[in-house]
């Protein structure tokens, strides 16, 4: 299996999450995926809460991953941001007025698996949204903590 990987290295500025959502757009629909479809939004929307994240808990640079494995209207859509920080990523529970705390329950909502690897001296942390199903309704974490899960293999062979 072929697996496309295209990266971004974005800024310890927050005005870098709309150039990394502009990227990711233009590097979905330049894979196939229509700009107006709901799978666009779902990883434009993962991606920022992801990048959002990198960027402002640990105020250094980050790195945007989008790797495309399959093909056609099949396989997968890995979004990865590695940063420098080695602090795991903490879900917390927003209350209704909270102003933060929702960015890794959207994830474990939208995405179909997520977790985080030791990258480097930092971390990576990942979700996948499968293209051949439909996208699954946003559901309600249980308690603290998120699915994680082991990376495919596949993901780490044939980057071309």
């Amino acid at each position: 299996m072929q697996v496309l990987q295209v990266q971004l290295e974005v800024g310890p500025d927050p005005a870098e999450v709309g150039r990394a959502r502009r990227w990711a757009r233009s590097r979905l629909v330049g894979s196939g995926i229509g700009d107006d479809e709901p799978l666009a939004e779902t990883l434009i929307l993962l991606i920022s809460e992801l990048v959002t994240n990198a960027v402002v808990h640990t105020g250094c640079p980050a790195v945007l991953r989008m790797l495309f494995g399959g093909s056609g209207a099949a396989g997968t859509v890995r979004v990865e941001v590695a940063d420098a920080s080695d602090r795991p990523p903490l879900q917390r529970h927003a209350e209704g007025d909270d102003t933060g705390g929702r960015g890794l329950e959207l994830v474990d909502g939208l995405a179909d698996r997520w977790g985080w690897l030791p990258e480097g001296a930092g971390k990576q942390i990942w979700c996948e949204v499968d293209r051949g199903g439909p996208l699954r309704p946003a559901r309600t974490p249980s308690g603290v903590g998120g699915e994680v899960c082991e990376p495919p293999s596949f993901l780490f062979t044939n980057l071309a």
